[in-house]
């Protein structure tokens, strides 16, 4: 009996030892398994050297976990999520758009899983479904060793939130950090030690609300430039001296450098006083969002047995001097397009501006103009809460938003409204306006165009090439027509609106491949961001871009930022009073594009200037400092307490739209009110 006992007890503690060497086990096979994934079909390979610093941390999770389950087996799930969430939910999203998982998506979520359909719903949902219900229901203290797992959990997390420098400095002395190219962290330092750190340093980087002396210094500074700028610019009223980009003919754009310096507008103009005695002047403003338009002929390897873009689209833009838009993104998050063109403020990490950071009523363009009696209306065919933007759109000044359920879907390829029908609709919503003669600024935010780019029956493939990237052809395709509908509408607005101002442009390159794929194929972009030459940097963010200023047709600009288009437009209808675009006006002989952890400047001679780290050029220098400003003015504005908002005095309203014609609108539309 005696030894019966002892055999029992010697099984079960060899039992319990087997339990306890379980997580040292899962955190092996998993972390063999998902670096494998990782290495072999998204091609990001974490560095050897930083294997084991990663699979330590990766370990103490585990026991973390595992010392907080009721069942083993539970536990094994949650951990074989977890994991995959971090090594191969990193590795997607590199693939996609060149950078890991960012604390700040985490605010995105909601976003992402609103344009997710079918099985890649399901594929993002229920992982995430799962790591919190499992959690939840497989939560124990029944032991000593959970107290201790709780207790170094929390102690972790206070650390992080209060005192995440205690966590930075030594790790990043040791691995180093890249504050431009967070690709390269990643595989510095493996999944989970990039989370730990980027968590940290998420928490270190807040921003920071300035106070009223703080925020008013930085105004004082950028606006003193600005005054020396009118003194020294050839164009009174217009956004500076700038490089322009100069085409030779019907060639690639890479192919051709910038040469002069020339104004942003080609308007002539008269003296500076002229200008500024000029009244402002209401003009009717449609702004295009284009979803993921960009020019596919750069893709010289593509060998496109037909030509992609619309013929009369190029001959339009050829007449712009082939001008382009410089976006704060890549392949996504057209919020932050949006929050440029329409706020005049620059972008500079990797966060969807309009989820956290747009938190008062800003005069912003829309704003502006509905205090000078314009009608402010934005249209978008998706679901209304996409992006924050219903709350982001009345900031911001809009009096109406349009969304999917407001438009007849008459014409769609899968979920995507076709850029025809949306066009043709807005068109009839607004015609009341129009006819009444009340100004109206008329902004689109198309759909139709993103990935992956399906197309109806109605629009067959016209366009094939030899590209090995699938992605290729059918982007090609949506172009084809995206391009021609886009001239559909131009053409009628021109016609219908002939002293309106129209301005058109992509939010950002599509996406093409992993790994910049289809960019790689042709030598436009290299597979790694680490590898871009200052030309690619340019190219990364380089989108079609027309501003057609009434009968006097399209203006030459070269290379814009995005966030420098608001002022080019109220300059335009003569809006001589000082706005928060007065903040943004531009370095003299120099363009600033930040992007997260860098930025790059095209000086005089169409030199790009990357500055990335210090020790900075001296342009670079001065457009850190120039930076650094405009980001205090940005938070006062959008998070703060304002003391920089401009004073100026609303303009009497104009007459409201006739009762019949207000009546005829009720009829055909439904309005969704932004109030």
């Amino acid at each position: 009996m005696i030894k019966l006992i002892s055999f029992t007890q010697t099984d079960s503690s060899f039992n319990s030892m087997r339990l306890k060497l379980l997580p040292l086990l899962s955190t092996t096979l998993l972390y063999v398994l998902y670096y494998l994934i990782s290495t072999f079909k998204f091609d990001v390979q974490i560095l050897t050297l930083s294997i084991p610093y990663d699979y330590l941390l990766q370990l103490a999770v585990a026991y973390v976990l595992y010392a907080l389950s009721r069942r083993v087996w539970i536990f094994l799930i949650i951990h074989a999520l977890l994991m995959g969430l971090l090594y191969v939910g990193n590795a997607v999203k590199i693939s996609f758009f060149g950078g890991p998982i960012m604390p700040d998506d985490v605010f995105a979520l909601q976003s992402l899983l609103l344009i997710l359909d079918g099985w890649q719903f399901f594929a993002a949902a229920i992982p995430l479904a799962a790591i919190a219900s499992l959690l939840l229901f497989n939560f124990s203290m029944r032991h000593w060793s959970a107290y201790l797992a709780s207790l170094a959990a929390i102690l972790l997390g206070i650390t992080v939130v209060y005192k995440p420098a205690s966590i930075l400095e030594p790790l990043d002395g040791y691995f180093g950090n890249s504050v431009w190219d967070q690709r390269s962290n990643y595989v510095w330092r493996g999944a989970t030690l990039y989370t730990l750190l980027e968590t940290a340093r998420h928490f270190a980087a807040a921003e920071v609300i300035p106070d009223a002396d703080m925020a008013q210094e930085a105004a004082d500074t950028l606006t003193a430039r600005r005054a020396d700028l009118l003194d020294n610019c050839s164009l009174p009223g217009s956004a500076s001296c700038v490089p322009q980009d100069v085409r030779n003919g019907d060639v690639a754009r890479s192919e051709i450098p910038a040469k002069a310096i020339v104004p942003v507008a080609t308007r002539p103009a008269a003296s500076k006083n002229a200008a500024v005695a000029k009244e402002f002047t209401p003009r009717n403003i449609h702004i295009v969002l284009l979803e993921s338009f960009w020019d596919p002929n750069a893709l010289k390897k593509a060998k496109f047995k037909q030509n992609p873009l619309s013929p009369e689209f190029r001959e339009l833009w050829k007449s712009a001097g082939y001008s382009h838009a410089l976006a704060p993104v890549f392949g996504g998050f057209t919020a932050n397009s949006e929050f440029e063109v329409l706020c005049g403020f620059p972008v500079v990490k990797d966060a969807v501006k309009f989820e956290r950071q747009l938190l008062n009523d800003v005069p912003c363009l829309p704003h502006i103009l509905a205090d000078k009696g314009y009608r402010t209306i934005a249209s978008h065919p998706n679901v209304p809460v996409f992006w924050n933007r219903v709350n982001a759109y009345k900031r911001m000044g809009f009096q109406t938003y349009w969304s999917l359920e407001d438009f007849v879907q008459d014409d769609m390829n899968q979920e995507f409204m076709s850029d025809s029908t949306l066009y043709r609709q807005v068109l009839e919503k607004i015609s009341g306006s129009l006819d009444a003669k009340q100004p109206v600024l008329d902004y689109i935010v198309t759909y139709f165009g993103h990935w992956n780019y399906p197309l109806s029956e109605s629009r067959p493939n016209k366009v094939s090439s030899s590209s090995e990237v699938e992605e290729v052809t059918a982007y090609a395709n949506t172009v084809y027509y995206k391009s021609r509908e886009l001239m559909g509408f131009i053409n009628e607005m021109r016609k219908r609106d002939p002293e309106g101002i129209i301005v058109v442009f992509g939010d950002h390159l599509p996406f093409l491949g992993e790994n910049f794929a289809g960019y790689v194929e042709s030598g436009v972009l290299a597979a790694n961001r680490s590898d871009f030459s200052p030309a690619m940097f340019k190219d990364y963010v380089s989108t079609p871009m027309l501003i057609i200023d009434g009968k006097r047709g399209p203006v030459k600009f070269g290379s814009l930022p995005l966030y420098q288009v608001p002022k080019l437009v109220l300059d335009l209808v003569n809006f001589n009073e000082p706005s928060i675009m007065d903040y943004t006006a531009p370095l003299p002989n120099m363009r600033v594009r930040p992007l997260p952890g860098l930025h790059f400047n095209i000086l005089a001679d169409g030199t790009v200037d990357m500055c990335k780290e210090p020790p900075y050029s001296e342009a670079c220098q001065l457009s850190s400092r120039w930076l650094e400003n405009v980001s205090i003015v940005s938070n006062d504005l959008f998070m703060g307490r304002q003391a920089t908002r401009p004073k100026y005095v609303p303009e009497k309203q104009t007459e409201p739209i006739p009762t019949e014609v207000a009546v005829l609108q009720t009829v055909t539309t439904e309005e969704t009110d932004v109030h």
